[in-house]
């Protein structure tokens, strides 16, 4: 199996990934994390219409790229199969937006893919990572206390839906 580096030059040894691989019999070295670049914004944006009623702006996504938050790419043979934008800094790491291809989702690659951010997110510094979760999305929740996130909030009419505000559940995890 390959070996795939996180951000540019690190050359770190690829880890769930390959066992992604092997759960799954893929048998070639085409599934791979790599840093978003602009050039993948139609394929984020396809997903993220995909998947959410009130989706982020091709803007919102251009403006995260430009500030240089970390953001993620998994790619399997050449396509985009999952993103995610994090904010990194003093100790923290903040997930904004993580999403897997609606037809992608539960054949292992969001966990895969959520512990590969976690990695990250460790690695530049991080010693815990927050997020939110709207209440209705049982599937995500189930997988985020799978991880190791716990519950440590609510924020009040965080998200839109079509006939108001819907609470958003704050997580966090520690990465000791």
């Amino acid at each position: 199996m390959g070996r795939y580096s996180i951000g540019q030059g690190s050359g770190a040894q690829l880890r769930l990934i390959e066992k992604v691989k092997i759960a799954f019999g893929i048998e070639n070295d085409t599934l791979h994390l790599r840093p978003l670049r602009n050039k993948d914004l139609p394929e984020v944006l396809r997903i993220e219409d995909g998947v959410y009623d009130y989706p982020w702006s091709e803007q919102i996504f251009k403006d995260c790229l430009a500030m240089g938050y970390s953001s993620w790419g998994l790619h399997n043979d050449g396509e985009l199969i999952a993103y995610a934008i994090l904010s990194i800094a003093v100790g923290e790491a903040h997930i904004l937006n993580v999403c897997i291809d609606p037809n992608k989702q539960g054949q292992g690659f969001g966990r895969m893919f959520l512990q590969e951010l976690l990695a990250v997110a460790k690695g530049k510094g991080a010693e815990s990572v927050f997020l939110e979760v709207r209440p209705t999305n049982k599937g995500a929740i189930v997988l985020y206390e799978k991880l190791g996130f716990t519950q440590i909030g609510q924020r009040k009419n965080y998200y839109p839906i079509k006939d108001g505000r819907e609470d958003a559940l704050v997580y966090s995890c520690e990465l000791n």
